[in-house]
């Protein structure tokens, strides 16, 4: 009979996999999106609308089409199964696309709040265009957007569970395993790591909220 303990066990290993896809997608996915970002801004138009243009495929399309997209159509292209031994690197590319996408119109919405007269005020202090954005900008931006930026967060860690379409074992995937044998309630059990996690989540940025409410510009 399978006892609780090896349920946990087993659906931490799924978690394990789910929280290092959910790490790392950030850790890409920040600085890409501010780059996205850059880039969607530039004076450039081609570059400009070309960035938008790709923003509104990612965005208008589901996270899993992506990841079966990302994960078959290399292999197709190139006649060979390029993640068949890698399925983890497909969808941690797939992420990091996606998020570093969302990412982008988060900090674009976030630029473009700050009131011109905060560029037109550094420029008066003789600040470059660099020193403008990174000693008075960047930071009022940052305030602005971490409501928008935790919300985006801990859908990244719901989303992970996508990943199982390429039968990448993360937790649902280990849960479904179990119902397959006829149980049931492992399946339900997997909201508990869920609830855990985001819950830890929801603290932290509340607590990042109020540090940064010295600030009320």
């Amino acid at each position: 009979m399978t006892s609780f303990l090896e349920v946990s066990l087993a659906l931490f290993d799924g978690f394990k996999t789910s929280l290092s896809l959910f790490v790392l997608t950030l850790l890409f996915a920040i600085p890409l999106g501010l780059l996205i970002c850059f880039g969607e801004r530039s004076k450039f138009k081609p570059l400009a609308d070309l960035i938008r243009v790709f923003i509104w495929i990612i965005r208008g399309t589901p996270l899993m089409l992506q990841i079966l997209v990302v994960f078959y159509v290399p292999g197709i292209l190139f006649d060979r199964p390029i993640f068949a031994n890698n399925r983890f690197l497909a969808a941690l590319i797939t992420f990091v696309i996606n998020y570093a996408c969302y990412f982008a119109e988060i900090y674009r919405g976030g630029i473009e709040s700050i009131p011109q007269g905060q560029y037109e005020a550094g420029q008066v202090l003789g600040l470059t265009n660099n020193q403008i954005f990174f000693k008075i900008i960047l930071l009022q931006v940052i305030k602005r957007i971490v409501p928008s930026m935790a919300n985006e967060i801990i859908t990244l860690v719901k989303d992970t569970s996508l990943v199982r379409v390429i039968t990448v074992v993360e937790i649902i995937k280990v849960a479904e395993r179990y119902t397959a044998k006829g149980l049931i309630w492992p399946l339900f059990y997997t909201g508990v790591y869920y609830l855990a996690f985001c819950g830890l989540l929801t603290i932290f940025f509340l607590y990042v909220e109020k540090k940064l409410n010295y600030y009320r510009g």
